[in-house]
């Protein structure tokens, strides 16, 4: 059974396990061992004095190690302490101390040693220190008198502690006190203040140790600071108060965190700066501390020493210090000494190399002796960091101990030496199952064991050969790694290890898959709060992989919320609010890989409302307004709406003032006069309109005379002896104070009068009686308050009152143009006797009687303006051969003059209209009956009437025209000699003495012989007999057969000539009958029918009433139905159009009638 693995793509995971393979070769538990320690407690071991003492030491080994233990470099016996026990196979202690045991009497420094008959393995050197949390030496701590802008230390000074507390700065409520660039913690605890402020005066400034072993807290006694003020303050540049002098020196050990201190006085109070002289502060590992007093360089190293200086300075001067740092090294590894498995005979080394600063010594040990008074092994030799072992026995099995070791530290390792003979083993469980993804490294393994140590091959496949070349890498540990897999990579591999005492081979499995895509991303989207919105993720995939998709928010899961829906695809997001914004992620697992997408997804909405309004620079015609801007909800503001209140007169209603950009904050705006203003602001973006501020303070600027006069000043009378003066009155903040009034001035115009004035109050219009009939006037109107006259105002000219106009105009004449437009002239009245504003003239006009009906109808006068001081006018839509009549009359503002004389004029004869019908009837084989009305508009004197017609055939063609005059006063007309069955085609207008009128025109039918109709009658009858049908079936039959017979002959490869024979003799006479040449009684006109080019078809018994456009073609499309009554007559509905000219020659018509196709039948 396969048991299968995942093997991840990431370049970490394969980091990792290649240093997995650089270890220590791992010796099988079963097979003899020397021991090795496993677990210890760490160097410097701060135990909690109220718990038991548990001091760690775990070993393998085969066989199974036994433990011992020294204290203080002696041997150290457990069974004669009852509080001492050591947990079973194990050699850890557990010390009871609970029990009224004291840790300090198990202080010391403690070592393990484990120990098989093939070797002993010791520990580090553990000391054991319980942690303390002394309480403060009680002192009497008096009260700090400060003078204002001195600066000043409280000193901490709290007890040692094991380890050392954490200090900080608390009042009597266990507040934190505020600290700042003037008042700061330094790191030896003490409260730095650089210059006091009154504010600092107050009596619990107490410092508190928290000690975190013991979990507890100690206080000092609350400290007392008064500060007193003396004026003036001396202001004075910047000193040191730690660390003292110009220069100090500073030591830290490699690897710690480097912390370094300046905290200065000084008023103002000094800002610090800190450079590295000859050199960079290291980027990426310095950090500011405590307002920039505190420099921290994490991770120091030998690189990091050097000189630094710390800079304070105010606009006074500066001063600066200079740290000399020594970056020293307790001793780490370069080589530490690894395990040396050999088999009898073989060569090895153990190589120890620690680096330090200073330089530490190395020292060997062996079994836990040092090697120097150690049993003798001739197989080993000690050169200074390495032993040299050659030739080995099963007896050089040991363990080796290195010491390195200089003034900050010790470095110890141990390393055994085990010397087996080993057929070879491996390790990894046979048929193991590798799945990885496409294009990435497989690692597979081949754990193995053997001494002497096996070489290690590969294979691919049952009978492959062996593996090499560029395309796989072959590592130490066994693994073969594939650095690309791709889909031919899968297969089975085998792997075989081999030593001089044996051969063993193992197959593993790899399945190499499909990468995971996301073939449709999200896409960043932006939408309106209250909107929804959705996210695709189209993934594919492995068809052996399930996938699984995840959503993410901001690298989180998304909000337990019901508005965000997942589905198969996608991810849809319902109202959303702006709690929504943020990065999407679509991620999508397999067991193998993973994949992941992600779109932005920004919430826009109107603007928050500016806040925070403030007016300054108040002065008495403008005022500065300030705001702060509201969230703008991911869309830019584009500008901003100023709007303002006058509280005094229209509390509660708000005026727009004016807007500005979207980058301003700030504006000054024009005000006006005795106005109690209000502002608020609206931020606008492109989404829309913030909800209005808070409405500001009020500010009430003083009254002052009016800026401005009134608009709109008029001059107008309203009867023939007054003048009325209207104007626009000032509207709201435009009085610019109390008592707003008018004062109306007026003088009649070119007279050499006096004004005359009047003030009124604050109304709109003022009359004046008893002013001479319109005559010009100079006005003005000129605003006042209580506190004066607004600006001289502009003179306007006005008129008194009009009166109705004295006079009509005279010499009016008319002259024709046409029968249907004539033109007016008149004398223009005096301008005086006007009495107005000349508006212009107007003709009233009527039809007094038709000359050509002779008879009187009811009178409807029309009337013409004619604007301005015209002397002529047109009368247009006369009515031809007519009697009208008509006067002119002035207009003025008032109304009316009096009405010039009738004038009376006739309008010439004009064409007349078509005949009001035309009718035909009476059908027989050669004659039609015609019938006619009068035209409706005759236009003048009718002199005739004219008549033409034309035969339509049965091909749609027209025949010869025939024309006939007939005199006026005929209605009717008998038409004989026609062709029987003929369809033809009427033509019908009157004629005045002017020209011919519209035609109307029609179409009828002559009868057909009842002896072709009986003969046709006969061959329809035998065209739907029984036995006919029959006989066509049957020949229908026969000439299927032949077609089938002469189809199977042509896919044989025969020939058939019936058909070219056929079409060498074709009968003419064989011809395929038309649709429409066998059908009688029902008539349709089928779409390939050639229609009329012009004219149309109207019913015999029927009138059609003149029409005002031209015949269509489509007239002539239409179906009609028809029938024959008993008497052999034709009756059928057709609708016609009056045509303007008829047709000449042999022009295409429409399809042929039922009698005329029955006629080519026949």
């Amino acid at each position: 059974m396969m048991t299968k693995k995942t093997i991840s793509a990431s370049r970490a995971s394969l980091i990792l396990f290649l240093c997995q393979m650089i270890t220590a070769l791992e010796v099988p538990l079963d097979l003899s061992q020397p021991p090795t320690i496993t677990q210890q407690s760490p160097k410097d071991y701060i135990v909690d004095p109220r718990e038991n003492i548990v001091i760690q030491c775990e070993a393998k080994g085969k066989p199974p190690p036994s433990f011992s233990w020294t204290r203080n470099g002696t041997h150290f016996d457990i069974d004669k302490d009852a509080r001492v026990t050591v947990k079973p196979n194990s050699g850890t202690l557990v010390i009871n101390i609970m029990n009224g045991g004291k840790a300090e009497a198990y202080e010391g420094v403690y070592q393990c040693t484990a120990r098989n008959e093939r070797g002993a393995a010791i520990s580090n050197n553990i000391v054991i220190r319980p942690s303390r949390s002394p309480l403060w030496t009680k002192e009497k701590v008096e009260p700090k008198h400060v003078r204002e802008g001195d600066p000043l230390v409280l000193h901490c000074s709290p007890p040692v502690g094991l380890p050392p507390p954490i200090i900080f700065w608390m009042d009597n409520s266990f507040q934190r006190l505020p600290q700042n660039e003037r008042v700061s913690q330094g790191l030896n605890g003490d409260l730095y203040f650089s210059n006091v402020k009154p504010e600092d005066t107050r009596e619990d400034y107490i410092c508190y140790a928290r000690f975190n072993h013991t979990q507890t807290i100690q206080q000092k006694q609350p400290i007392s600071v008064k500060v007193f003020s003396t004026k003036p303050l001396t202001e004075r540049r910047p000193t040191l108060l730690t660390p003292v002098g110009s220069t100090s020196n500073k030591v830290e050990l490699r690897g710690n965190v480097l912390l370094l201190e300046c905290i200065a006085e000084g008023l103002p109070t000094p800002l610090i700066r800190w450079i590295k002289e000859g050199g960079e502060l290291p980027i990426n590992r310095t950090f500011f501390e405590n307002f920039k007093k505190t420099l921290k360089i994490v991770e120091v190293s030998e690189a990091d020493s050097g000189k630094y200086k710390c800079v304070a300075r105010n606009p006074l001067g500066s001063t600066h210090h200079t740290i000399t740092v020594t970056v020293k090294a307790a001793p780490y590894w370069i080589t530490a000494p690894r395990n040396l498995v050999l088999s009898p005979g073989e060569d090895g080394t153990l190589i120890c190399r620690a680096n330090g600063n200073p330089k530490p010594n190395i020292s060997w040990l062996t079994n836990g002796v040092p090697i120097a008074i150690a049993p003798e092994d001739p197989s080993r030799k000690v050169d200074g960091d390495t032993i040299i072992f050659s030739d080995v026995q099963e007896r050089s099995s040991a363990v080796y101990q290195c010491n390195a070791s200089n003034e900050y530290g010790y470095l110890l390792a141990n390393a055994f030496v085990n010397v087996l003979a080993e057929p070879p083993r491996i390790l990894t469980p046979a048929n193991k199952l590798y799945q990885i993804i496409a294009n990435n490294p497989a690692l597979l393994d081949c754990a193995f064991f053997g001494s002497p140590v096996p070489e290690i091959e590969w294979f691919k496949g049952v009978k492959g050969s062996i593996l090499h070349g560029d395309l796989y890498v072959f590592h130490d540990n066994g693994t073969l790694e594939i650095p690309v897999a791709q889909k031919d990579s899968s297969g089975t591999y085998t792997c075989v290890a081999r030593n001089k005492l044996g051969k063993v081979q193992n197959e593993v499995h790899l399945e190499v898959k499909d990468p995971t895509m996301i073939i449709k991303q999200p896409e960043y989207k932006i939408i309106q709060k209250g909107g929804q919105v959705s996210f695709e993720c189209t993934i594919k995939h492995d068809r052996t992989l399930l996938p699984t998709i995840t959503w993410l928010k901001d690298n989180g899961e998304l909000p337990d919320d019901e508005r965000f829906i997942i589905h198969k695809d996608s991810l849809a997001i319902m109202n959303v609010t702006d709690k929504d914004d943020g990065t999407y992620t679509c991620v999508a697992n397999t067991t193998l890989d993973s994949v992941s997408a992600s779109a932005v997804l920004t919430v826009v909405d109107r603007p928050d409302p500016p806040f925070d309004l403030e007016l300054t620079d108040q002065l008495e015609r403008s005022i500065q307004l300030s705001w702060i801007p509201g969230y703008d909800n991911n869309s830019p503001i584009t500008n901003f709406v100023i709007e303002y209140e006058d509280g005094m007169r229209e509390p509660g209603v708000w005026h727009y003032q004016t807007e500005v950009r979207g980058t301003q904050t700030t504006v000054q705006l024009k005000l006006s006069p005795y106005v109690n203003y209000s502002f608020r602001v609206i931020a606008v973006n492109e989404i829309g309109r913030s909800q209005p501020s808070e409405a500001s303070e009020q500010y009430l600027t003083k009254a002052a005379k009016p800026d401005e006069n009134p608009s709109g000043v008029q001059g107008i009378g309203s009867e023939p002896d007054n003048l009325v003066i209207i104007w626009e009155p000032l509207k709201g903040f435009q009085s610019n104070g109390r008592g707003l009034q008018y004062k109306v001035s007026w003088r009649q115009k070119d007279v050499g009068d006096e004004w005359t004035s009047v003030i009124v109050a604050n109304v709109s219009k003022y009359i004046v009686s008893g002013t001479p009939t319109f005559v010009p006037y100079e006005i003005k109107v000129q605003a006042l308050n209580d506190i004066g006259y607004a600006p001289e105002p502009a003179e306007v000219i006005g008129h008194s009152g009009e009166d109705l106009p004295m006079v009509a105009p005279g010499n009016v004449q008319v002259h024709i143009v046409n029968s249907t437009l004539a033109k007016v002239h008149w004398d223009p009245v005096p301008l005086k006797t006007v009495r107005g504003h000349l508006q212009g003239y107007r003709i009233y006009y009527w039809k007094v009687q038709s000359l050509s009906k002779r008879r009187r109808r009811h009178v409807e006068k029309k009337i013409l303006t004619f604007s301005g001081n015209k002397t002529h006018g047109m009368l247009p839509g006369l009515e031809p051969y007519s009697s009208y009549k008509l006067n002119v009359r002035v207009v003025n503002g008032k109304g009316e003059g009096p009405a010039s004389p009738d004038k009376l004029f006739k309008t010439p004869e004009g064409v007349p209209s078509s005949p009001s019908f035309l009718k035909i009837s009476n059908p027989t084989l050669d004659s039609l009956t015609l019938e006619w009305g009068p035209p409706t508009h005759p236009n003048g004197i009718l002199i005739a009437y004219t008549l033409k017609f034309q035969p339509i055939n049965s091909t749609h063609e027209l025949g010869p025209l025939v024309e006939i005059r007939i005199p006026a006063n005929e209605t009717s007309l008998i038409l004989s000699n026609l062709n029987y069955s003929t369809r033809y085609k009427f033509y019908f207008y009157a004629q005045t003495s002017v020209g011919s009128g519209s035609q109307i025109t029609e179409e009828a039918v002559t009868i057909m012989d009842e002896g072709k109709l009986a003969m046709a009658s006969r061959q329809v009858d035998i065209a739907t007999q029984g036995w006919f049908i029959g006989l066509m079936c049957a020949v229908a039959l026969l000439i299927l057969i032949l077609l089938i017979v002469c189809f199977i002959r042509r896919n044989k490869g025969g020939k058939y000539p019936v058909k070219e024979k056929e079409d060498a003799h074709a009968d003419p006479e064989i011809q395929p009958m038309k649709e429409d040449d066998g059908t009688f009684g029902e008539y349709s006109d089928a779409e390939d029918h050639k229609p009329l080019k012009k004219g149309s078809r109207t019913p015999s018994d029927r009138t059609v009433k003149k029409e005002d456009s031209d015949d269509s073609l489509v007239d002539y499309g239409e179906g009609v139905n028809g029938q024959f009554n008993e008497d052999g007559s034709f009756i059928g509905q057709y609708s016609g159009k009056k045509e303007k000219e008829p047709a000449e020659g042999n022009e295409s018509s429409e399809a042929p009638s039922p009698v005329n196709a029955m006629n080519s039948f026949v």
